[in-house]
């Protein structure tokens, strides 16, 4: 009855409220005061997480808005001499045989329905995609970013490669859907960035919620009239997972670094045996990541009383604790491989089609062929005469991106059942040899209980890879999905709630320096695990409340401390290889 159909979309309304209900967590705008230059070559993940988190400006470098320029003039001369453009002149996906119009897109007769196709298409943009919204403006400023940066290899018109700079640089950020891609280009999410250039949907202006159109005028922007092949120029990339991908590098990069360092930590607690970290050892196993890390670890003990004789000290750990460079290194060694993907992904062209200024016949045997000369653009007075091919192509399907998301989720889960294990390790005093209880008679237990396992088992439940699948979309012609979407997000949690459980690990490693200082005042950790040990005590004391009045567990402040504060603080060391300082 029409009153069930009122009552079943008043209950799907709801619905769809209550997955928008949390908070928005805008950006902060600390570098606004700095400017990024985008060239389409070298745009790096700190650079991604600056403009994203942190309000960095952007511009485009003189070269870049060149090749952008040069890009859109040879699209235009193809419509007028008539070479068969995707996505312009033909259509799209199974319409990609459907002649749009006829002859030069910028003849009288052209250019007024080509504008209207382009205002359409962007006005649809803000309805597209499925709930929930992103609610975090560092993940939608992320995918700016880098489509801005990839999209020089394109051909947007002039006034839409500007917009998508003033949307970064006056915080025009748009409201983004956060489901609705399968990954093969992620063009929901970039279609509801379009809607709000046309005035249409919403955005958050400087963190605050408003009609796109308002926030434009605030921000003291106008709507733009897209042309040409605008909304293929925006929309056709993988940046929403690209974006989400660097963010994640930068994430595990300061939650590997944590790692290591509460290791060192761990190692000074249990009054191990170091010998696994040894010349000895390591040149048994001469393998690049696996010495880098044992060195590295090895150098943040230097100094430790774990080098002077100690009768009770046992021959040999648990293997939670003399595995754990092993598994650190194999999870720094996939945290590379993904950090070479991002950047990859960030600095080349994800689009379709491709549009290259420049090649000719002359330049490979391929060019000269019949078959690719249909798409070889002479050159003319929309190009300046220049020349060149526009081809469609697979650029989209984001490889080996995606497939390095889950292979570092993977690695991630490998490491953190050892950090999990070492944490209860040191319940057992056939390896501590003594109780906490036995040196510290006014200890109030702290045991984080189930946590670690808790912890553990979430990032289990991450690891195991998305099956590979093929929907035969749009009448067959979009068979491939990559699920870079659910691939992110799973990497995304995995490195939060690996953090989490590093959190734990400091709080217990913590404890048992207290223990070790407090059986032998003279002994030393080291500079970097003393560092890190008392600006932790400083925040979450040995006794009492971690802070005055403070509702949050002793876990969750540690694992708050571990989120908010770089180990780098404590201990500069090496790089990872490939990595600046």
């Amino acid at each position: 009855s029409p009153h069930v159909v009122v009552i079943a979309l008043g209950a799907g309304c709801l619905a769809l409220r209550a997955m928008t209900a949390q908070s928005y967590t805008p950006s902060d705008t600390t570098m606004s005061d700095q400017t990024i230059t985008l060239n389409g070559h070298d745009l790096t993940i700190e650079q991604i997480v600056n403009v994203a988190r942190h309000g960095a400006q952007v511009q485009l470098s003189a070269d870049a808005r060149q090749r952008e320029l040069d890009n859109y003039g040879l699209l235009l001369e193809a419509t007028a001499e008539g070479v068969s453009v995707y996505w312009f002149n033909r259509g799209t996906g199974d319409n990609r045989e459907t002649v749009l119009f006829s002859g030069d897109a910028l003849s009288a007769e052209n250019k007024p329905r080509v504008e209207r196709l382009q205002s359409e298409s962007f006005q649809r943009g803000a309805r597209a995609g499925f709930g929930p919204e992103v609610m975090e403006e560092e993940i939608v400023r992320a995918m700016m970013v880098v489509r801005a940066n990839a999209m020089t290899y394109n051909a947007p018109s002039p006034q839409l490669s500007q917009m998508l700079l003033d949307l970064l640089n006056r915080r025009v950020t748009p409201v983004v859907q956060s489901r609705g891609t399968v990954g093969e280009g992620d063009l929901a999410q970039l279609s509801n960035v379009a809607g709000v250039m046309v005035g249409a949907g919403e955005a958050y202006y400087r963190g605050v919620r408003t009609p796109a159109l308002k926030a434009l005028a605030q921000a003291g922007l106008q709507p733009i009239q897209p042309f040409a092949a605008d909304d293929n120029a925006l929309t056709s990339s993988n940046a929403y997972a690209t974006g989400q991908a660097a963010l994640i590098v930068y994430d595990a990069r300061r939650a590997l670094e944590w790692a290591d360092l509460i290791y060192a930590m761990d190692l000074n607690g249990m009054n191990s045996s170091i010998t696994p970290l040894s010349t000895v050892v390591q040149l048994d196993r001469p393998g690049g990541w696996l010495n880098w890390d044992a060195a590295r670890v090895l150098d943040m003990i230097k100094g430790s009383y774990l080098f002077d004789a100690d009768p009770k000290r046992i021959i040999q750990d648990p293997e939670s604790l003399r595995a754990s460079s092993i598994r650190q290194a194999a999870a720094w060694e996939e945290w590379s491989a993904l950090r070479d993907a991002v950047l990859f992904q960030a600095n080349s062209s994800d689009h379709n089609p491709a549009v290259h200024v420049g090649l000719g016949p002359q330049d490979s045997w391929e060019l000269a062929t019949a078959q690719m000369m249909k798409y070889y653009v002479k050159g003319g007075p929309h190009s300046h005469g220049q020349h060149g091919y526009i081809v469609s192509n697979a650029n989209w399907d984001p490889y080996p991106l995606a497939n390095k998301l889950e292979n570092f989720v993977i690695a991630l889960a490998n490491m953190d059942v050892a950090v999990m294990l070492r944490i209860e390790r040191f319940r057992n005093t056939f390896f501590t040899v003594v109780a906490p209880s036995d040196v510290l008679p006014h200890w109030v237990r702290h045991d984080s209980g189930y946590m670690p396992s808790d912890l553990q088992q979430e990032i289990q439940s991450l690891m195991n890879p998305v099956a590979p699948f093929g929907s035969a979309l749009e009448t067959t012609v979009e068979d491939l999905q990559a699920q870079t979407r659910i691939k992110a997000q799973r990497a995304r949690q995995a490195v939060s709630v690996t953090a989490d459980l590093l959190g734990l690990d400091l709080l217990e490693a913590s404890l048992w320096l207290d223990v070790r200082r407090i059986q032998d005042p003279k002994r030393h950790f080291g500079s970097a695990a003393t560092g890190a040990w008392l600006a932790f005590r400083k925040v979450v004391p040995l006794e009492g409340d971690p802070a005055k009045g403070s509702t949050e567990s002793k876990q969750m402040s540690a694992a708050a401390f571990v989120k908010g504060t770089p180990a780098s603080m404590f201990y500069a060391g090496t790089s990872p290889p490939g990595v600046g300082e």
